[in-house]
């Protein structure tokens, strides 16, 4: 079933877009037939988790970090962590730099936006992204690189909604790529979408996906 699900949706989507498969919850046994089928990129939300599954699944897998993440934690991810998905303030790079430095290692990360109506989502505004990226703290950071942006859309039917909330964050990433990133291609990444909305969000301009429910049936 899980090959035949990833078969169908890897149908669906463009070459130069990444699926992230969400594993969280689902068993070592589960995962290991996506990777039986070809898949690479998972997707986990909760550290100890994450961990558990590193330590028993095949090392070539690319592990990303999809969840809030507290600065306590990072250090149990740091050794191999392929990319943090969720940096909502400046504290928490500042963790990850000095975590990526002790293992010697430079940590791919991406910057979340609040795109939702929902206050209970995470995420930065456009003034406080442009205020991490100007202080000091940053400017001296030799351990992390930022690829590029996250966002999570509303939970809702409303489709146009949802597409004016992709088109937002690519308009955000657009800006940030131009004014600060503008002579170097490390800044390339638009995750955005999951299950119920990952095509939408390919139309609207995202370079990887993060779909779980699709690929290993609902929890």
């Amino acid at each position: 079933m899980i090959q035949d699900n990833l078969k169908k949706i890897q149908e669906t989507i463009p070459s130069g877009v990444t699926l992230v498969a969400v594993s969280k919850t689902k068993p070592a046994e589960m995962i290991l037939d996506a990777y039986a089928a070809g898949q690479r990129h998972f997707g986990e939300n909760k550290v100890q988790e994450l961990t558990e599954k590193q330590e028993q699944l095949p090392k070539d897998i690319y592990w990303h970090l999809i969840g809030h993440l507290q600065t306590n934690k990072v250090k149990y991810i740091a050794p191999f962590v392929h990319l943090i998905h969720a940096v909502d303030s400046l504290k928490l790079l500042k963790e990850i730099n000095k975590q990526a430095k002790k293992n010697n290692r430079i940590i791919s990360c991406l910057l979340q936006f609040h795109i939702a109506t929902e206050d209970t989502k995470f995420g930065m505004t456009r003034a406080e992204v442009e205020e991490l990226i100007n202080s000091d703290a940053y400017q001296e950071m030799e351990n992390v690189k930022l690829c590029g942006v996250m966002g999570m859309a509303t939970l809702t039917d409303n489709e146009s909604r949802v597409r004016e909330e992709f088109h937002h964050l690519k308009n955000e990433f657009e800006y940030f790529r131009e004014k600060y990133f503008s002579d170097t291609d490390q800044f390339s990444v638009i995750s955005m979408g999951m299950s119920g909305d990952y095509q939408l969000a390919i139309e609207e301009g995202s370079t990887m996906v993060r779909v779980g429910s699709s690929i290993f049936g609902q929890r």
